[in-house]
């Protein structure tokens, strides 16, 4: 048995940024109706109240001082205390930040979001002391207090694991001005974002006799044409423009790395990435053995490029052909029946899983199509905890749509699951584990789907989707893995980050995956700066979670659909359990071990499984053709 997994371009979810905003919106867009948009209401009900409210969390944020040297006599209150404050300001960049992705040219929307993350910044600057004194007090007297006190409870994990990090835990004048340096820190990100998004001169050509932008959302629309040299015109021109401002995104780039070294120097971490993925205690063995197993597995994806030159029938296989279809499916779906495939796709899951859906369907939860000024891309924001998740999608109808839909949903019921089953303190998961939710998700709609395909035109395309999916999700972001620690170690070793030496880096990486050199996918100079585009590489080693989540999303999905004894009671468990241990025994105890090879292995053999099955229909249809005369 195999489990089709499909595609996700870019991270999701409230961890992180997903992608650039864009005045393109999609052509052929429904109009939209009350229910396609999102309810902010539920937040706050007017701008009054966010104003009001955003002046009386302010100064909370300041009264967090009281603590500072009294932990020790009252610890249970100021951990309630800064939990308090800590819920209202996510509640607080939940509804600005939400306005001002639905249309990035309001300025006064962009600025209340800016106060917000000011304010997050200012709470961790404040609360600093918090760690250094819980080290001061020692783990004898946290224990004595964690049995005698069953109101700290809901801090023990906070406790014990701020108990562990006491070797990387700095003095309390030191943490406060580490935390206050957060905002500058963040400044190559957005400057990476406001480039991108609003200043780069982005080209306009023409496709199909009409002018097509391509900003990050045109781009993203028209690499999958199926006229192979407008495919090649749009990579030309997209990259082309990028190229233009290298220097300047890679002194960005620069930054942000050099970013991340200062805070691990600091903390007495010997690399960025011990550093990063310390802060899950998550092993390194993990990531060493992602990038260790995928390359050994990259045959199996130049099997993939071979089928894919074979079936778009072209005998020269390039970069610029990634994106089309394997087989073109000439349908689209409308918003209600990417609800209905979900809904009927997560039935093995049981009652818990699909009554959140429904919930949230009803519930004007998500932000639908595109329009002039939305934020491209998708994510889910959970950051309003007593309220419910907010989803932002640009649905245009095609099947990578439903697969995000799907994809964003397994957020949302992650979330919402967590929040009924934890205390505000150990509700907030893991990117680490928020990946495996959500690609979940997909893997559930697209086992759904081909199975009720009507034919093999229809089977071939969801098995094309669940292959480019794999490469997507699987070994695209190993390769950005890659890449990310190499730059990374450059700057470790004093090197400087330049523009040219980012793209030689990538080009390097990108062609060994992709088999340029044994002949299997060309990869042209001028896509070396294609590490430019991608908004990832600002939130230190954010993308191998995405490779590591669809191993483990396949194999918990595949119990799940065999019926296996207790998969679904794990699985529900694992959701449940939200940030209540770190990620990588929660994930363990759900049966799912990412630092050995075997999720990354048996992905790969997967992938073969879909191929064979794909050259079982290609070998029949050959059989069925009338002989040539």
């Amino acid at each position: 048995m195999f489990i089709l997994l499909a595609s996700l371009a870019l991270p999701s979810g409230a961890q992180a940024a997903d992608a650039a905003a864009t005045d393109t919106a999609a052509a052929g867009a429904p109009a939209e109706r009350a229910e396609d948009t999102w309810d902010l209401s539920h937040v706050y009900p007017s701008v009054e109240a966010w104003e009001a409210e955003m002046t009386r969390v302010e100064a909370e944020v300041d009264a967090l001082g009281g603590c500072e040297g009294v932990l020790a006599k009252r610890l249970r209150g100021c951990l309630d205390q800064r939990a308090t404050v800590s819920k209202a300001v996510g509640r607080l960049h939940t509804y600005a930040s939400n306005h001002s992705s639905a249309d990035t040219r309001d300025d006064a929307w962009r600025a209340r979001a800016q106060r917000a993350e000011i304010l997050w910044t200012r709470l961790a600057e404040r609360s600093a002391f918090f760690e250094p004194e819980i080290v001061a007090i020692g783990a004898a007297k946290i224990e004595r207090a964690l049995k005698r006190d069953p109101g700290l409870a809901p801090h023990a994990y906070f406790l014990r694991s701020t108990l562990r990090d006491a070797a990387h835990t700095l003095d309390a004048p030191r943490e406060a001005l580490l935390a206050a340096t957060g905002t500058v820190r963040e400044t190559p990100a957005r400057l990476h974002g406001v480039l991108v998004n609003a200043d780069l001169p982005w080209p306009t050509i023409q496709v199909d006799g009409e002018p097509a932008r391509l900003d990050p959302s045109g781009y993203a629309q028209h690499r999958s044409s199926s006229d192979r040299e407008v495919r090649k015109a749009v990579y030309d021109a997209f990259y082309g423009a990028l190229a233009g401002f290298e220097d300047t995104l890679g002194t960005s780039l620069d930054g942000a790395v050099q970013g991340h070294w200062l805070v691990a120097r600091t903390r007495g971490y010997d690399s960025s990435m011990a550093a990063s993925l310390d802060g899950d205690h998550v092993p390194a063995a993990v990531y060493t053995t992602l990038v260790e197993s995928t390359r050994r597995n990259l045959p199996t994806l130049h099997r993939y490029l071979k089928l894919r030159a074979r079936l778009l029938d072209v005998t020269d296989l390039a970069y610029h052909d990634m994106y089309p279809p394997l087989v073109a499916l000439d349908r689209t779906w409308t918003v209600d029946e990417a609800e209905a495939l979900t809904l009927a796709s997560a039935r093995p899951v049981g009652a818990p899983y699909t009554e959140v859906l429904e919930r949230g369907f009803a519930g004007r939860w998500t932000d639908v199509y595109p329009r002039p000024g939305k934020r491209a891309g998708a994510y889910m924001d959970d950051g309003a905890y007593d309220v419910h998740p907010y989803l932002l999608l640009n649905y245009t109808g095609d099947y990578e749509s439903v697969a995000t839909f799907a994809h964003e949903w397994g957020h949302a019921v992650h979330s919402s699951l967590a929040t009924a089953a934890q205390p505000y303190p150990t509700a907030n998961y893991s990117t680490f584990l928020a990946e495996i939710a959500s690609t979940f998700g997909e893997a559930l709609l697209l086992d759904h789907v081909w199975k009720t395909a009507k034919d093999d035109d229809e089977r071939l395309f969801y098995l094309g989707s669940a292959l480019e999916g794999l490469r997507g999700t699987y070994f695209r972001q190993a390769q950005f893995a890659e890449f990310e620690l190499a730059v990374h170690t450059q700057v470790e070793r004093g090197e400087p980050l330049t523009g040219a030496g980012l793209s030689a880096t990538y080009l390097d990486i990108l062609r060994r995956y992709y088999g340029h050199d044994a002949g299997v996918t060309r990869i042209d100079d001028a896509y070396a700066v294609e590490w430019a585009y991608i908004p990832h590489f600002y939130y230190d080693f954010y993308v191998y979670q995405y490779a590591t989540s669809i191993a483990a999303a396949s194999l918990l999905a595949e119990d799940v659909l065999a019926g296996k004894p207790g998969a679904v009671d794990r699985y529900l468990g694992l959701l449940r359990a939200g940030g209540s241990d770190d990620p990588y025994p929660l994930l363990r105890a759900a049966g799912v071990d990412l630092a050995s090879p075997a999720p990354y292995d048996s992905l790969a053999r997967r992938m073969d499984a879909i191929m064979d099955e794909i050259e079982a229909i290609l070998a029949r249809r050959e059989r069925a053709e009338p002989a040539k005369p």
